[in-house]
């Protein structure tokens, strides 16, 4: 830790929640200076509590909005009253690239930059250390406040937007993939082999590699027919059990979409 770059720096954490408590509190033992606010979330620990955004960001060299999608327009507009001319704005809130962009705009009508930051992991157990992607015209400076207190920043070159584009785009697979696993359990679970398709489920990850997924894509292509009609039949299965067919009716739809390309 380069303790020159981080002596007196001074940063808002907007939204002290779980990620937001966590990453705060990380700050703070790394010798930044953070003032928060969070509406519902007492300040943690070394942490001084204000009354408001703008109050937070009064000062500080690096705002960290770490609330909601839906809140970070509001916690944006509210906090740019208090933010002063060369205050770093980072949103690392989960939200679209349209959002991400719309922010960034905003942002720069009142003469502040604005990052658009990723969490790429899980924060619980990683807190300041967990994985980022930066895009926008100051993520490398964004790099360059957190990088010294531990921080695990990686910079992509494009505006604001793009990090929240990858770190979407991995969702569509990592969340898609849990629900299926969701799906199949439940349904697994109503006749009783739960278990076994549970350890059928293990095996593949643990044997997956790009080969495997190679094969998954090419797979669904040239068996679209067939597949999809399997997934008829178990869209259908489902209904009989009980179990919502959600994942598996938009396997099927998907299938049929490939059959007609």
């Amino acid at each position: 830790m380069n303790s020159t770059a981080v002596a007196g720096l001074r940063i808002a954490v907007l939204g002290l929640g779980e990620a937001g408590g966590t990453i705060a509190g990380d700050l703070v033992a790394a010798g930044a200076l953070v003032r928060g606010y969070d509406p519902k979330v007492a300040a943690p620990p070394g942490v001084v509590g204000t009354g408001g955004e703008a109050e937070a960001a009064a000062g500080s060299d690096l705002v960290l909005s770490v609330n909601s999608a839906s809140a970070a327009p509001d916690a944006l507009r509210a906090g740019l009253a208090g933010a002063a001319p060369g205050c770093l704005w980072a949103d690392l809130n989960t939200a679209s690239p349209a959002v991400k962009r719309h922010l960034g705009e905003v942002a720069a009508d009142a003469g502040i930059d604005l990052v658009d930051v990723a969490l790429m992991a899980t924060v619980p157990g990683r807190g300041l250390r967990t994985p980022m992607l930066a895009s926008g015209t100051a993520a490398g400076r964004y790099a360059g406040l957190l990088r010294p207190l531990g921080a695990r920043v990686d910079v992509l070159d494009g505006p604001a937007g793009l990090a929240a584009e990858r770190k979407l785009l991995r969702s569509v697979f990592y969340k898609g993939w849990a629900a299926a696993a969701v799906e199949a359990l439940e349904a697994a679970r109503a006749v009783g082999c739960e278990e076994w398709l549970r350890e059928h489920i293990a095996d593949e990850l643990t044997h997956a590699d790009a080969a495997t997924l190679d094969r998954l894509v090419d797979g669904s292509h040239r068996h679209a027919v067939r597949r999809a009609a399997e997934m008829q039949a178990a869209t259908d299965m489902l209904d009989d059990l009980a179990v919502p067919p959600l994942i598996s009716t938009a396997s099927r739809d998907l299938l049929r979409r490939l059959s007609t390309r």
